[in-house]
């Protein structure tokens, strides 16, 4: 007799299609390996889980490693950044300047020993376990009402960060302002004058309306925007072992597609904003490596931050 196990998959984070995505890819990449033991997958936003499962009581993005941990839901994805400053530090490595040169570069760490490295660190002081990495954004571009042109431009420039220290001493080795706020919030902080821009990533213009105050994007490539697949641990190890490499080869699979699209996604957003008669700026050859050069300083800041050999592992695998 088949058996049939529930996973409650609740996505916490806009844009809601970049995500759904993962999700949806995942949940066809379980059918198609279905064993006796059946696995059904339920995925839902915040507002419905609420309804659902919670008494119509409102949870946000910030509550859901909270219902992970307790084993109120079993998967959703993450962004990395979120991860590294609730229970790795080492996983914040992925928010360094200029450690991927390439999208294969990229996949070959994050699929390889260093990824699952990673993935497994989160665990450690955790309910909750990697599964594998997705872009859910890809190189991070900013988006800005002023036309940043050279490096000299964003001397003394308010720019919205995220508020990890490796992104925001990214910023303050250029002489700009890292102003550290979410991406939804960029909107409101350009209308504001606490920004003229922020960092963000191509599939991410047009979902958030960042284009609306943009004459411009940057494309600096100068990191990775980063989220994970993630499960409640208790709820994996109460699982069998062919359960088990079911959901981990659906989900490397998932993280792999939802990457491809994430690049197809900015490529088409790139062609969107020059159609609309806007810039993308891509700096002087000149230029980019002289922001390179300088980010030195974040690495030689940070040296002590990582486990030792994590950052060369990455670099050489190049």
């Amino acid at each position: 007799m088949s058996k049939t196990t529930k996973i409650r998959w609740v996505i916490a984070h806009e844009p809601l299609s970049l995500f759904l995505r993962a999700a949806k890819d995942f949940e066809r990449e379980v059918n198609a390996q279905q064993s006796e033991h059946k696995l059904e997958i339920e995925i839902m936003t915040l507002s419905e889980y609420s309804e659902r499962y919670n008494n119509g009581i409102i949870v946000t993005k910030h509550d859901l490693l909270d219902l992970m941990e307790s084993n109120k839901i079993e998967m959703s994805q993450m962004y990395t950044t979120w991860l590294a400053e609730h229970y790795s530090n080492d996983m914040h490595v992925l928010d360094m300047p200029f450690l991927f040169d390439s999208h294969d570069h990229a996949s070959r760490v994050l699929e390889g020993e260093v990824g699952e490295y990673l993935l497994n660190t989160i665990k450690e002081k955790s309910n909750v376990k990697g599964l594998a990495f997705t872009y859910s954004g890809g190189f991070r571009c900013i988006a800005s009402a002023k036309k940043i042109k050279t490096l000299a431009d964003f001397v003394g420039t308010p720019i919205r960060s995220n508020k990890n220290p490796m992104a925001m001493e990214t910023f303050r080795v250029l002489g700009a302002e890292p102003i550290a706020m979410e991406l939804e919030e960029i909107n409101a902080g350009v209308e504001s004058g606490v920004v003229v821009g922020g960092e963000t990533a191509w599939p991410r213009v047009y979902p958030l309306d960042q284009d609306q105050f943009s004459s411009a994007v940057i494309d600096t490539k100068h990191s990775l925007f980063l989220t994970s697949i993630i499960i409640a641990d208790s709820f994996w190890d109460s699982l069998d072992p062919e359960l088990q490499r079911i959901i981990k080869t659906a989900a490397i699979h998932a993280g792999r597609e939802e990457r491809l699209e994430s690049i197809r996604d900015g490529d088409a957003a790139k062609e969107r904003i020059l159609g609309q008669g806007k810039e993308v700026i891509t700096l002087s050859d000149e230029d980019q490596q002289e922001f390179q050069k300088r980010t030195e300083q974040v690495y030689k800041k940070f040296h002590n931050f990582f486990s030792p050999g994590l950052v060369d592992k990455i670099r050489q695998s190049k």
